[in-house]
């Protein structure tokens, strides 16, 4: 005879399963097979069983799913695999120029695409452990982001467990699932008009409240909001555990994902661009918005032979639909100074709706553009987003001048810095205007904005207004801390990035800033303390140095172990380094031979900024010679010394390149124990094949 608690414990059961095929059936193939009176009365029978129960309560049941009281704030979360970012194409032909790319990275002549609508959401990870749901992580940076698996729980097409069945096809100890939340149509303009009556701002877009709800402490606001998720990459032990990417898409819909249906397998790119056509003229029609086609090479090899930049897969990149329009008046024309002194000319509007947001300032680009368009302050003008971030001025309504002539004037670009009032230049061949003097204000603030970036050195407590307040010119002020107007004003309290690390001389002065109390001093003051001990490869970012990005400093960081010898190589040997062409390695010359740039890094030094490259942890800190530079090589089978990772890692540290797929590119395969079919393939193409014993020797190890 069964016990109260056996036969509560087989009704959770059922409840559960039950509940589980009505979540999938509504959230997932939107076609509901009860009414929502008869899913709650399942609902709260199951959460009466488990109150009464404690003891059967499980992490995967449905009753998770809200959350009852507000979260203290997000941990941060590593991700064990990059989410990286897309790189964008606007038109046919660069569309076409990237299929060029890829079919030369690989050696082919044709590709198997595969084409996704672009969900205009908020990427998502969300990681199961032992086929439970255990965390949802945002993007964040790409390398860590916020952990907001509260938030997730809510969204009900989110599985909370994966079946034996879904499981048995990978066999993982983790999988993790990435895609994107986004909000439906329908329940965006719902929230906005809710949110519109109680006298509250409304969201500008569905990707702005999406990225919103999920940062939102209380997952009650989430669980209100109902967003929703389309699913669109596998990950297993961190790896892609299928040969391509469409089989990943089809598990992930067999294991009860949400993915869109809208998406088709091409052979060429020219059933993209057929794909891209169609969604184009289709797109208004959907229940949510897009903003383009992702486009993916389907072949997981070729995926690891392209591989990535720092920020993007170089077998993926998005194809952005042309934004929206709109006609509005110029009123203005100011002039922004950039990081590097780039003089940008910025058309002030009437404001205007644009794509779900208020426009009032767009890009001009630089003079030239000025030109072409034969822009006139005054004029009414065609502008659009088109990726941008500013939108920009494409067109001038000349049909609406009439009669209006006199009222309109030409602009004409300063020819000193508006900033510091310094001559600019333009240099032969270029169409931008540049302040050239190295202490302008704009200049040092865009510089420092990088330096404190999370890319680089990481002083998050250095915001823009802060930034501000440091490098303006302060006010003079009597004993009672009054601004005294006749006093000439005081130096800035930073003029350059070593300055920042002499600030903790200057407490006092720093409380006087506003919204500077103790305790946002005392965080500022210990970022600044810890981002000393960054890797040199940030501080090399952190410099701003032009055509030196994130992947570049680290390219220069792995040929050159510190900041002097970086410093002390010329130009004929920074070209001589695998991925450093000579506008860059010529770049890269010139501001270090700069006497300015020269005192800075000193300076940095001496405050005690680390400009020496870390060694890899275990390993000793003596210099290793690149042996390998450009060198290709392929691991395959199991090594015994070392993890693949650490192999990976010395190969690369000495100039090596390590791919997935071995293909005539190929300098080198290093087999271990059972090797697979890429032995085979190496044997095929007569490719060098080498044991552990061989690579250790290779690397001097």
């Amino acid at each position: 005879m069964q016990t109260r608690k056996e036969t509560a414990a087989e009704e959770i059961k059922r409840l559960r399963e039950t509940i589980s095929y009505h979540d999938e059936r509504y959230y997932v193939d939107s076609e509901p097979e009860i009414s929502d009176f008869e899913y709650d009365e399942l609902m709260r029978r199951l959460r009466e069983l488990e109150e009464a129960n404690p003891g059967l309560a499980t992490p995967d049941s449905p009753t998770r799913r809200v959350s009852g009281r507000p979260a203290e704030g997000f941990s941060n979360y590593v991700h064990r695999r990059p989410m990286l970012s897309l790189d964008n194409t606007y038109s046919v032909e660069e569309l076409r120029e990237w299929d060029g790319r890829v079919l030369r990275g690989v050696g082919l002549n044709a590709m198997e695409y595969v084409a996704e609508l672009k969900i205009d959401g908020l990427s998502i990870a969300v990681i199961y452990e032992n086929g439970s749901l255990a965390r949802g992580v945002t993007r964040g940076d790409g390398t860590t982001g916020e952990d907001v698996t509260q938030n997730v729980l809510t969204i009900r097409s989110v599985p909370l467990s994966l079946s034996r069945e879904a499981l048995s096809k990978v066999q993982p100890q983790e999988v993790e699932v990435r895609g994107e939340v986004y909000f439906p149509a329908s329940v965006f303009h719902h929230i906005n008009e809710s949110r519109a009556e109680q006298g509250l701002s409304v969201f500008a877009n569905p990707r702005n409240a999406a990225a919103g709800t999920m940062k939102s402490l209380d997952s009650r606001v989430a669980a209100q909001r109902k967003l929703d998720v389309f699913c669109y990459e596998l990950l297993v032990e961190g790896r892609k555990p299928f040969a391509s990417h469409w089989e990943s898409l089809e598990w992930l819909r067999a294991a009860g994902f949400k993915v869109n249906k809208e998406r088709r397998l091409c052979s060429s790119i020219d059933e993209v661009l057929a794909f891209c056509g169609e969604w184009e003229n289709k797109r208004d029609g959907l229940a949510y918005e897009i903003d383009g086609v992702v486009v993916k090479v389907n072949s997981i090899a070729a995926q690891d032979e392209l591989g990535s930049t720092s920020k993007a897969p170089r077998w993926a990149v998005a194809y952005k639909f042309p934004a929206r329009q709109a006609t509005t008046r110029l009123n203005d024309i100011a002039v922004q100074v950039g990081r590097i002194g780039t003089l940008t000319p910025v058309a002030e509007l009437e404001p205007v709706q644009l794509a779900g947001t208020t426009v009032s300032r767009a890009s001009l680009h630089n003079e030239d553009q000025i030109k072409r368009l034969a822009v006139l302050i005054g004029d009414y003008v065609l502008i659009e987003k088109s990726g941008e971030i500013i939108p920009q001025v494409i067109k001038v309504i000349e049909q609406r001048r009439k009669g209006r002539e006199k009222e309109l004037h030409a602009f004409v670009m300063p020819r000193r810095c508006p900033v510091c009032n310094e001559e600019v230049t333009r240099l032969p061949g270029e169409v931008a205007w540049r302040c050239v003097n190295s202490a302008c204000p704009a200049k040092i603030k865009a510089g420092l904005k990088l330096f404190a970036s999370r890319s680089a050195m990481r002083i998050e407590g250095l915001g823009w207004a802060i930034i501000e307040q440091l490098v303006n010119p302060r006010t003079a002020k009597d004993q009672d801390g009054k601004p005294t107007a006749s006093a000439p004003p005081r130096e800035p309290l930073v003029r350059d990035f070593a300055d920042l690390y002499h600030l903790s001389e200057q407490r006092d002065e720093l409380l006087s800033l506003e919204r500077m109390g103790e305790k946002s001093v005392d965080n500022l003051l210990k970022q600044i303390e810890e981002s000393k001990d960054k890797d040199l490869w940030r501080l090399v970012y952190g410099l701003g140095i032009r055509h030196v990005g994130e992947r570049t400093a680290q390219v220069l960081t792995a040929a050159f172990p510190s900041l002097d010898e970086l410093a002390n190589a010329g130009e004929e040997k920074l070209s001589g380094i695998f991925e450093i062409g000579p506008v860059v390695a010529a770049s890269i010359a010139e501001w270090f031979r700069e006497p300015r740039n020269r005192e800075l890094i000193r300076r940095l030094a001496s405050a005690g900024v680390n400009t020496k490259r870390k060694e890899p942890a275990g390993g000793a800190a003596a210099r290793v010679e690149r042996n390998l530079d450009g060198k290709q090589f392929v691991l395959t089978g199991k090594l015994e010394g070392f993890s693949r990772e650490e192999a990976k890692q010395q190969i690369e540290l000495r100039g090596g390149r390590v791919t997935g797929s071995v293909t005539k590119k190929t300098d080198y395969v290093v087999a271990g124990e059972e090797a697979g079919s890429k032995l085979d393939r190496a044997k095929e193409l007569g490719i060098a094949v080498l044991s552990e014993k061989d690579l250790l020797g290779l690397i001097g190890k």
